[in-house]
């Protein structure tokens, strides 16, 4: 079996054959880039059979496992979502005006504002996070649990050695 990473090795090999040795990154770092553009494309289109954006899905499911009372401050979003404050404002409007999140003034610190699934969104995050995992699992099943174990771990290690070990 081939893949376009295949290909694109083969005309290197063809173009530039003295640096075949030093090709290998492009195996795997190449698949994952394109891995990343499939996997993109499928998220979109799942969120959007849902009438909604990759980004609300995100904050959606990054207020669910924050645990009772599903709130969190819009700093505290932003690492998790990995975007500006600015993209974060916008989107919460966006969310706002859908009715699947409100903006709650603390009780302890009135000046703090946390952004809270409403009981509407609670409901709809339950179902689609249960969609969004059988999507994954179709996603990856190609391979077997040892493959995706293995798989994951070794993603991990560049995780880690990237420095993203936190969502914070």
């Amino acid at each position: 079996m081939s893949d376009a990473v295949d290909a694109i090795i083969g005309q290197w090999t063809q173009e530039r054959p003295e640096l075949v040795p030093g090709l290998w990154p492009v195996e795997v770092l190449a698949r994952i880039q394109r891995m990343n553009r499939i996997l993109d494309k499928h998220l979109k289109a799942f969120a959007a059979e849902r009438d909604l954006e990759v980004g609300e899905v995100d904050i959606l499911f990054t207020l669910r496992r924050s645990g009772p009372p599903y709130a969190l401050t819009a700093g505290a979003l932003i690492p998790a979502a990995m975007v500006t404050s600015g993209a974060i404002t916008n989107r919460i409007d966006r969310m706002e005006a859908k009715g699947l999140v409100e903006r709650v003034r603390d009780g302890q610190d009135r000046r703090t504002v946390r952004i809270r699934l409403t009981e509407q969104s609670i409901a709809l995050t339950e179902s689609l996070f249960e969609d969004h995992l059988r999507h994954y699992a179709e996603l990856l099943a190609p391979l077997d649990p040892a493959a995706c174990a293995t798989l994951a771990q070794a993603l991990r290690t560049l995780l880690e050695a990237g420095g993203d070990t936190s969502i914070t």
